[in-house]
């Protein structure tokens, strides 16, 4: 048997990174960057006026206050988007509006609420220092600054900040289109009948919601049954839109095992003991180029198996760090017991406690059902203890690695 981590590095090593694509914004929404972006002006690019009011030369209005409000003449409206140059002198005074610019001759903005909304004239109660309420050139961005690089991930704000440089469009490496599909003969749709012997399929459901969750698209495939030819058809028709491919069942060592039998030997596909639990047969290979993931049946093993090896093959494929899941060190809530020579991951509650001095430290309580049948537990859990190879008796209150699962 192979180790966890030599089972993963045998898989980054051969995941391939997508190539490149140039997408309009939109569409690359969730997609990791593959080039720098430079702002190619300053943000923002003209000194413009924070709130609505009246853009003033600050040194008139040095004294005023209530008492005595200094009363200035308005020599116009300055709108947001305004294109033609405008300027005032010492003495006068522009109603101005957010995000419009700031008039050349005046160095401060008065909010409206600080005067008496004049339009002809206008009595200002209260002064202001030069720059107040001025939003500067650049003080967000200067041009020629890299505002998002390789590899970062475009969320809604990483859009927003592209779209705000100018660029309509982005280089990214697109999200990894995966394709999962169940394999058994006993597996019927979730709202169908069931005869006797028969389950409703969920670990398609289930694995095709871990790859978006991993920001992958994922294409459910409806179930097939036993069959050796029609598993391999129908695996060789999806790779022509699939980036991977993920199946669930039939790779253990029972003979009706039919994906460990259909492609053993088939383009680099190879299958192993991995020394876990649950979790403990595992295949992975090139099939025509394309990585396939063959995950155990039993729901809890392939779902485990998804985020240990799947998820971080999936961040390499577009080049990011094959990351595990966020991790913490917890103090373990009940003692427990773990098979020698196994790693062992046990869904488990992470609870988050806050120490005396604001110190962040969490206490980690196993779940009660711990078969890899047992999806119960795995649906109402938030993490996944994680027990190394020697680790046999592990008392309360000892410290643990915990991996988090995703909300």
């Amino acid at each position: 048997m192979r180790t966890v981590d030599e089972h993963l590095a045998d898989i980054l090593a051969n995941v391939p990174v997508l190539p490149p694509l140039d997408l309009a914004l939109l569409e690359a929404a969730g997609s990791v960057l593959a080039e720098p972006v430079t702002a190619p002006v300053s943000l923002p690019p003209f000194d413009n006026s924070a709130m609505d009011g009246y853009a003033v030369v600050s040194a008139d209005v040095a004294k005023a206050s209530e008492a005595e409000p200094a009363v200035l003449p308005v020599i116009g409206d300055i709108a947001a988007g305004d294109s033609g140059v405008t300027a005032i002198r010492p003495g006068l005074a522009a109603r101005i509006m957010t995000g419009a610019p700031m008039p050349a001759g005046a160095d401060a903005v008065i909010p409206v609420e600080w005067t008496d909304g004049g339009a002809a004239t206008v009595r200002i109660n209260r002064s202001a220092p030069p720059g107040h309420y001025i939003r500067r050139s650049g003080e967000d961005v200067r041009a020629g600054e890299i505002v998002a690089g390789p590899g970062t991930r475009l969320g809604a704000a990483q859009l927003g900040m592209l779209a705000a440089v100018g660029r309509a469009r982005a280089v990214v490496r697109p999200k990894p289109r995966v394709v999962v599909l169940s394999t058994g003969s006993e597996l019927r749709e979730p709202g169908s009948e069931l005869a006797p012997g028969q389950i409703w399929d969920s670990n398609s459901f289930m694995l095709t919601a871990a790859v978006i969750e991993a920001g992958g698209v994922g294409y459910r495939q409806t179930m097939v049954e036993d069959d050796p030819r029609k598993v391999l058809e129908t695996l060789e028709d999806q790779l022509m839109r699939a980036d991977a491919l993920v199946t669930s069942g039939g790779v253990s060592m029972g003979v009706r095992d039919v994906v460990k039998e259909v492609l053993t030997g088939v383009g680099t596909v190879q299958f192993h003991k991995v020394r876990m639990r649950p979790g403990k047969p595992q295949g992975f290979g090139l099939l025509e180029g394309t990585p396939i993931f063959t995950l155990p049946g039993n729901p809890v093993s392939a779902y485990v198996s998804f985020q240990v090896f799947v998820r971080p093959a999936l961040r390499a494929m577009q080049g990011l760090a094959p990351e595990p899941l966020p991790t913490v060190t917890a103090v373990l809530a009940e003692d427990l017991k773990s098979p020698a020579g196994l790693t062992h991951f046990l869904r488990a509650t992470l609870a988050h406690n806050r120490g005396t001095h604001m110190q962040q430290s969490y206490t980690v309580t196993p779940a009660e059902g711990q078969g890899s049948h047992q999806l119960a537990a795995l649906s109402s859990a938030n993490a996944l203890i994680v027990l190394p190879e020697d680790a046999v008796d592990v008392p309360a209150g000892s410290p643990v690695e915990v991996l988090r699962l995703p909300s």
